[in-house]
C-alpha cells in the first residue's frame, strides 16, 4: 500500500472508498467543520468534496502535504482554482457522473411548471379538489431555451424535442455546428429570451454569469415565461425574479439551487409560483455511484501521477 493519505468530509459511496482503500489510508469525516477540517487537513495528500466544502486559501495553506482535491460531481465553484494551482495542487471533478440524473430533474421541473403539479399534490392531500385551479399549459409545439448547451443541456433538449417542443440554445463555449449536432437550433441570448415558452438554465457559475438572469433580461422575455434552474445559484438575480413573478412577468420558476444555501423560508421560497428543491440534481442511487467510481480513480490517478481524464486547473 502506498503511503498517500485521503480525507473525505461530504460522504463517498462505498464503491469509490473501496477503490481507494486499495492503495492508501482513507478518512471518511462528513459534515466536519470548516475550523476542524483547518487543524487536520496539514495531514493529507488527497481532499475529496462535494459542494458543501468550501476549499479556500485557507485550507490549501494549511494543506501542505495536499496533491490533489478532487470534487465528486461537476462544479468546482466551492473551489478556490486560483489558489490551488498557486500551492501546485491539481483539481479534478467527475462531470459525466451525474450528467441524466440533473437533466431528468430539470426535465421534471419542467413539466411540473407547466402543470402545477407539487401544488395539485398539497391541495389533494388537504382534502381539496381544485380541479379548475390547475389549467397548465401543454409542451408540444412550445419552444424550450436551454443557456448552457453542453452535456447536460443537450440531454434536457433531447428529452424537450421526444415531448415535441422546439429547442433553441445559447453557449458561448460550443459552436453553432456542435449545437445543431447535439439537437438544438443556435440563437443569440436575445434571441432566447424573446422567444422562449421555457427557459432552462445549464451554465457554470462563474463572473460572466453570476446574475446573468437579471431584471434586463426578465424585460426581454415573453410574458409568462417558466423559468427552469438545476444548474448554479446564483445565476438567477432572485429579487429580479421574485419581482418577475410577482408582476406576471414569469408565470412559474422552479429552483433546485440557490445564491444561499440553504436558503430559509425566503419570500422566493415560499411564492405560490415557484417550485423548490433542496440542490438534489445528482441524488440518484446510479449518479452517486458513477461519481464515488469516477472521483476514486481520478484522484488516484493524480496521486500516483498517472493521465488524468477530468484535470480543471
Amino acid at each position: 500500500m502506498a503511503d498517500f493519505k485521503v480525507l473525505i468530509t461530504d460522504g463517498l459511496g462505498e464503491a469509490g472508498q473501496s477503490i481507494l482503500r486499495k492503495s492508501c489510508r482513507v478518512d471518511d469525516k462528513p459534515g466536519i467543520s470548516a475550523s476542524d477540517l483547518l487543524k487536520i487537513i496539514g495531514d493529507y495528500d488527497a481532499l475529496i468534496v462535494r459542494g458543501r466544502t468550501k476549499v479556500t486559501a485557507e485550507v490549501l495553506d494549511a494543506g501542505k502535504r495536499l496533491t490533489v482535491v478532487g470534487r465528486a460531481g461537476v462544479g468546482v465553484d466551492n473551489i478556490d482554482l486560483e489558489s490551488s494551482k498557486k500551492h501546485g495542487v491539481t483539481v479534478v471533478n467527475a462531470p459525466v457522473s451525474t450528467t441524466l440524473a440533473v437533466a431528468e430533474l430539470a426535465f421534471g421541473l419542467l413539466l411540473a411548471t407547466a402543470r402545477e403539479i407539487p401544488r395539485a399534490d398539497t391541495a389533494m392531500k388537504k382534502g381539496e379538489w381544485l380541479k379548475k385551479d390547475f389549467e397548465g399549459v401543454e409542451l408540444s409545439g412550445k419552444t424550450l431555451g436551454i443557456i448552457g448547451f453542453g452535456r447536460i443541456g443537450m440531454e434536457v433538449g433531447k428529452r424537450a424535442a421526444a415531448f415535441g417542443m422546439n429547442v433553441i440554445a445559447y453557449d458561448p463555449f460550443v459552436s453553432e455546428d456542435d449545437i445543431k449536432a447535439r439537437g438544438g437550433e443556435p440563437v443569440s441570448i436575445q434571441d432566447l429570451y424573446e422567444w422562449s415558452d421555457f427557459i432552462s438554465l445549464h451554465s457554470p457559475l462563474n463572473v460572466h454569469t453570476r446574475d446573468l438572469i437579471s431584471q434586463m433580461a426578465f424585460s426581454e422575455m415573453k410574458d409568462g415565461v417558466r423559468i427552469i434552474s438545476a444548474a448554479r445559484g446564483g445565476i438567477i438575480d432572485e429579487s429580479a425574479l421574485l419581482a418577475a413573478l410577482n408582476s406576471g412577468k414569469v408565470a412559474a420558476a422552479a429552483l433546485d439551487v440557490f445564491a444561499t444555501e440553504p436558503p430559509g423560508g425566503t419570500d422566493l421560497v415560499r411564492h405560490p409560483k415557484v417550485i423548490t428543491t433542496p440542490h438534489i440534481g445528482s441524488q440518484t442511487v446510479e449518479a452517486q455511484t458513477r461519481a464515488a467510481d469516477d472521483i476514486a480513480h481520478e484522484v488516484l490517478a493524480a496521486l500516483l501521477g498517472e493521465p488524468l481524464r477530468w484535470k480543471v486547473n
